[in-house]
């Protein structure tokens, strides 16, 4: 059977139903990574941790204490440190590095043990690759390479969750886990043909998870399906006291709103989003935007009023103001977060040094690639006196202008729907000169991090070079059950999600 055609939910049942065990699923998946390397998807592999980890789960699974997830392979990005595989953020600086624990996230989907009763008993696959420290839109800034776009390998799998997107769309992992500080899970989603999901601020723990930008930073599931992307963000997120932002109440069951109408009273089954008004926002269909990607959003929105839906023109005024906001305040952060690595405790050391100072510049400078360096010093420089309160502090207050912006969206709108990207996926290093040109791709996504609201991508068509295309669904805080609902119902009336990449066997 082609088990990486199918979505996790059908992967669950033939589980349960022992038609297939974990260990043979396991063996699937590392045998098309082995066959796939092309793609570049992968930074590290451990086969004989990975068949441990099946053998266990399918131990749970015979004594009847599995879960609806136990068995099913999971590939994480290189930001959440992982026991027994290298975290390395795909940095030099951390080239070598083997965490001595895992990322809540990671636990969370992991086998369950005494210190972690609650783990999903689901099988690490690897680490996927990424932009460095997650900063970058086409995962060309790897210190490892480039992942290419399993569509067609000239072109750039989007960033910074790249090497997940690639994973899932080349058929080498059934679903894996990203990050999002502004739309690296939407972006690569979208240019890889593939559906995922950034939650709310706050709904996944970020403990463990290689920071970039604090207040930005969240992880989210990447699959086929809406439906898969509902089950591992419910065994994803959990209340967790290590994390200060973590939400008391972030557990839920996200899935439960998937195959309901949009209102509980609605009898109406050729209708079931009857009742849900879609805001349309004029700035994201403005100057700028490619057409064929217009034209698939566009058609995407007629499919959903289709179902029943409204569509409503709203205005997000303040979305151009979202790209100098984030490129100050991001950076910012970096700066900061970043200062750990310096050649002392962990990471790369410099050969030769002459003192403490030659030693951390040194190593920094080795470790560290140049869109990194980029950022932190741009980071640095808004955070020095004098230029603090005329940068750092004016961007804060626009931010709190962008969160507004959505808000007054929300009184005239359940949801938001857009495209993720201007463009499709572009040629590998069509962009990579020009750093401001690679930065106006986010023009979309970075918003909805500033104000912290949930936001995913879902497959909604195809352009002329047989290149996937992304809408974009926006909902208010907290509401990722019902924007799932949306995008499968969405899904349930489409096939863009079914297709298979050009260059997969």
């Amino acid at each position: 059977m082609s088990w990486h055609q199918t979505p996790i939910a059908l992967m669950a049942k033939a589980l349960a139903a022992k038609e297939v065990s974990s260990m043979e699923l396991t063996q699937y998946f590392l045998s098309r990574i082995e066959a796939e390397k092309r793609w570049n998807a992968y930074l590290d592999v451990n086969a004989h941790l990975s068949l441990e980890q099946a053998n266990k789960a399918d131990t749970l699974i015979a004594a009847g204490k599995g879960t609806r997830l136990t068995g099913i392979p999971v590939a994480h990005k290189d930001v959440f440190v992982t026991r027994g595989w290298k975290s390395t953020a795909a940095s030099k600086i951390l080239e070598n590095y083997q965490s001595p624990f895992d990322a809540t996230v990671v636990a969370n989907l992991g086998m369950p043990s005494e210190k972690n009763p609650h783990g999903a008993g689901m099988v690490c696959l690897g680490k996927t690759n990424m932009d460095e420290f997650a900063m970058g839109s086409s995962n060309e800034n790897s210190a490892f390479g480039p992942v290419l776009n399993p569509w067609n390998g000239q072109y750039v799998s989007g960033g910074s969750s790249g090497g997940s997107a690639a994973a899932v769309a080349a058929g080498l992992a059934p679903i894996a886990t990203g990050s999002d500080t502004g739309g690296s899970i939407r972006q690569p989603s979208a240019f890889c043909g593939i559906t995922g999901i950034k939650p709310s601020y706050g709904r996944v723990s970020r403990y463990g998870m290689i920071a970039y930008a604090s207040s930005l930073d969240q992880a989210g599931p990447m699959g086929k399906t809406a439906e898969d992307c509902a089950l591992l963000l419910t065994a994803m997120s959990s209340h967790d006291p290590r994390d200060s932002t973590s939400l008391a109440d972030s557990g839920e069951d996200y899935s439960r709103f998937l195959n309901k109408p949009w209102q509980d009273s609605s009898t109406n089954f050729a209708k079931p989003l009857e009742g849900l008004r879609v805001g349309l926002p004029k700035e994201f269909f403005a100057e700028g935007l490619a057409q064929d990607v217009a034209n698939a959003v566009n058609a995407a929105a007629k499919a959903l009023a289709d179902l029943g839906a409204t569509l409503v023109e709203v205005s997000l005024p303040k979305t151009k103001l979202s790209i100098p906001v984030y490129y100050v305040l991001a950076p910012a952060e970096a700066s900061s977060n970043l200062s750990r690595f310096d050649g002392v405790r962990y990471g790369h050391r410099a050969n030769e040094y002459k003192d403490l100072g030659d030693m951390y510049q040194k190593s920094r400078t080795e470790g560290f690639g140049a869109e990194v360096r980029r950022r932190i010093l741009i980071g640095t420089y808004v955070l020095c006196h004098g230029y603090y309160d005329a940068y750092y502090l004016q961007a804060q207050k626009i931010r709190r202008i962008i969160a507004a912006d959505f808000q007054a969206a929300f009184n005239q709108c359940d949801v938001i729907l857009g495209p993720v990207a201007p463009d499709v996926a572009w040629r590998l290093g069509e962009k990579s000169k020009d750093p401001v040109q690679m930065y106006l791709e986010d023009i979309y996504t970075l918003s909805t991090n500033l104000a912290g609201l949930p936001a995913m991508s879902v497959p909604c068509g195809f352009n002329a070079n047989d290149l996937p295309i992304g809408m974009q669904l926006i909902g208010n805080y907290f509401s990722e059950a019902r924007l799932l609902q949306v995008a499968h119902q969405y899904q349930q009336a489409s096939d863009w999600h079914l297709r298979q990449a050009s260059e997969v066997a």
